[in-house]
């Protein structure tokens, strides 16, 4: 009987305490994701105040974006110590310090004085406000995704993990915002001047405030479970899964390719693509973007809502053929049709929504113990790799085809495909969360 009762309290509608948390998670992930991708909008003003002006362009160009490439590198260091702790002392407080090693640092870039006053020291400082900020994004994505599954009833992490990954989306599109409002009400000398600094101030500030308001967080349920019944991790929690859990990895690395490729290609680099290629204004591109963005959220969500309907299998296989369509649709019908970019470019945003499903196949991959440092080292590690690596390989794939990001995206898609097949072993350790006696009726 007690056992059909926790099965009914995890099949259960959201209640408010999960819509606060979720609210809380969501809220605090997206300004974490605005300040790590501001740096990116704000390159070409960076490169000029922080570097000496006798040097040539193109060396500027490559020491700036090896400084916003350097937080890439650091992701997987950072979230590697951050989840260990996580797996060892609480969710919660490595969920706190996240926010606050992101706040920081972009707070200092926003006060660094330039090379013209600190010479080489300012660059330097700048990397290191960098690597600070990409070890904090390396803790916050995959402690959020542990600590909303954790909290949430288990027919339900779906829902949870998507709603948290569109949240984590909105940080780019708010950044994509602020710096549009930036170039368009100020003049370039101003910006020059001082107002490239507004949007870290408001990054640091708005990281501060969310990391006031996670104070109201509770611990999951699941980690106090653990330490009740000191079932927390008695090795060192990345063995555990070196070790052990090789296959949940290798799953988790390749959902993580699918979805760094989907943000990377179709989100960040369309909109050069759409300018060089097919000669868009950037104004128009970055309108259609923005719109592409919206439904990239929608499509989040919507994932969500149909992995917990339907499981991860029939989620990927679909969700795959979807983006392979429309992706394909995109890249060849804009340039024939370049009238319909916000219909095609929305399209294909809502496709890249399937990656709102891949949280709940990692959440479901490691058993709780070792939870968070499962996800974390197979997703930083994994996309320290690929979203780095992606935009170079695709560049140069360019040219030999022009539609190389089309390509590149369909070859995704089909390994999204070949994984939601793989799916159907049910690869999750589902007993543990079902018996819960901690999950919140």
């Amino acid at each position: 009987m007690s056992r059909q009762k926790a099965a009914a309290r995890q099949a259960r509608p959201l209640n408010r305490q999960d819509y606060k948390t979720l609210t809380l998670a969501a809220l605090g992930g997206a300004l974490e994701f605005y300040d790590f991708i501001i740096f990116v909008f704000f390159a070409a003003v960076l490169g000029e105040l922080f570097f000496p002006a006798d040097i040539p362009e193109w060396l500027r160009q490559v020491q700036t974006f090896g400084i916003f490439a350097a937080g890439y590198l650091a992701r997987p260091l950072g979230g590697i110590v951050m989840a260990h702790f996580g797996d060892l002392v609480g969710r919660k407080k490595m969920f706190t310090l996240s926010i606050l090693l992101m706040a920081l640092p972009t707070l200092a870039i926003g006060l660094l004085p330039t090379y013209e006053t600190l010479g080489i020291a300012a660059p330097l400082l700048l990397l290191l406000m960098r690597v600070l900020q990409g070890a904090a994004i390396g803790g916050e994505v995959p402690g959020a995704w542990v600590f909303v599954a954790e909290h949430v009833p288990y027919k339900r992490i779906g829902i949870a993990c998507g709603t948290l990954t569109a949240g984590l989306t909105v940080g780019i599109l708010l950044g994509s915002v602020v710096a549009t409002l930036i170039n368009t009400s100020l003049t370039q000398q101003a910006i020059d001047e001082g107002g490239w600094r507004i949007p870290f101030f408001l990054g640091g500030l708005f990281g501060l405030v969310a990391m006031y308001l996670r104070r109201w967080l509770r611990e999951t349920p699941i980690f106090i479970e653990m330490q009740k019944r000191k079932a927390l991790a008695e090795e060192l929690p990345l063995k555990a899964v070196l070790v052990n859990h090789k296959k949940a990895v290798t799953v988790s690395m390749l959902l993580t390719w699918l979805l760094s490729a989907g943000i990377v290609v179709v989100i960040l680099m369309a909109p050069t693509w759409l300018q060089k290629q097919l000669g868009l204004a950037p104004a128009l591109t970055l309108q259609a973007n923005s719109i592409a963005i919206i439904m990239l959220c929608i499509g989040c969500i919507v994932a969500g809502l149909v992995v917990d309907r339907i499981g991860a299998s029939k989620t990927f296989i679909i969700g795959s053929v979807l983006l392979a369509v429309c992706s394909w649709l995109f890249y060849h019908l804009t340039a024939s049709h370049p009238e319909h970019l916000f219909v095609l470019y929305g399209l294909v945003g809502l496709s890249v929504g399937v990656v709102g499903a891949v949280p709940f196949v990692m959440v479901r991959a490691f058993p709780a113990e070792v939870r968070f440092t499962g996800i974390s080292f197979s997703y930083n590690v994994s996309y320290a790799i690929f979203g780095g690596l992606t935009p170079i390989f695709v560049t140069l794939l360019m040219g030999v085809s022009p539609m190389a990001p089309a390509w590149y995206v369909l070859a995704l898609a089909l390994i999204g495909l070949a994984l939601g097949i793989w799916l159907r072993k049910d690869l999750s350790h589902e007993d543990e969360a079902v018996t819960c006696p901690l999950q919140q009726s």
